[in-house]
């Protein structure tokens, strides 16, 4: 932790984040190389499966990005104000309402409460409950997956009803003269932004839990080793794109605040030059 405050008062990024992010990178090449061993077995299906795999990876590491990325804008128009011999607002803006506003946190608590029947599992004496309890404790069987995506879908809502609040969002506005076109101002304004995150969070959160029982699906239809199947999706996945996109953001705005071209664009650094010859 406090490596972590470091990393964080003095570098880029969240400090805490980037470790536990390098902590899960580290295991990436020992679990790829015991996945490459498998798949050069007599029985293991060679290169042209492992590349398969690699390029379906790609494509949910390309969705996990997607929907940590995801927004809704809704447009937000202020009203014009003239003090002295300026006019202030009259321009218009936009709220982004993230697609998975819960971020990770869904998946944290129904593992959380998944623990449960591992638990009773240990204590149980009849054989048809340690029967019951362990089928729902196989991380890769259908009962447990099927109880987990539905608990992820349950505490989307939940946590996205905890971290999003439309009326404080209506007040804000309404206090700085901002109002959605089309909607009153207040109660109804409160309800269109409450209206908008039920609608974005129910593929939001089917999304999440499809992303979290990638591993489950990649071991049981695609033949991937258990290892290596932790980085087709869950909390793994999911905290290596969050952060690298974090990183990459903040990295990018110190980029521009000091006059250079950012990552994001395509073409070389233009501003690097000109500061080195502004600065001899």
């Amino acid at each position: 932790m406090w490596l972590g405050e470091r990393i964080t008062d003095r570098g880029l990024g969240n400090g805490i984040s980037i470790i536990i992010m390098i902590g899960i990178v580290a295991d990436l090449p020992f679990a790829f190389v015991s996945e490459f061993a498998s798949r050069m077995e007599a029985k293991g299906g060679g290169l042209i499966l492992l590349l398969l795999e690699l390029i379906f990876l790609l494509f949910v590491i390309i969705a996990s990005i997607l929907l940590v990325q995801g927004t809704r804008k809704i447009p937000v128009q202020f009203a014009k104000k003239i003090v002295g011999n300026k006019q202030y607002g009259g321009v218009r803006q936009y709220i982004p309402l993230k697609v998975n506003a819960a971020g990770v946190m869904p998946i944290i608590f129904a593992q959380a409460i998944m623990f449960i029947p591992i638990t009773i599992v240990g204590f149980a004496d009849s054989e048809q409950l340690s029967g019951v309890m362990g089928a729902l404790s196989n991380h890769h069987g259908l009962a447990y997956n099927i109880i987990f995506a539905v608990l992820i879908i349950l505490f989307t809502y939940f946590y996205t009803a905890i971290m999003v609040n439309p009326t404080q969002m209506a007040d804000d506005m309404k206090r700085n003269g901002g109002f959605i076109p089309g909607v009153k101002p207040g109660k109804q304004t409160a309800n269109f932004i409450d209206d908008v995150m039920s609608k974005i969070t129910l593929p939001g959160s089917i999304f999440l839990s499809w992303v979290a029982i990638m591993p489950s699906i990649a071991f049981n239809f695609l033949n991937v080793n258990d290892q290596f199947s932790q980085f087709f999706g869950g909390t793994s996945l999911l905290i290596l794109v969050g952060v690298m996109l974090d990183t990459l953001q903040q990295i990018e705005s110190h980029l521009l605040m000091r006059h250079y071209d950012g990552l994001m664009k395509s073409g070389r650094i233009k501003g690097r030059s000109s500061m080195s010859m502004a600065t001899a």
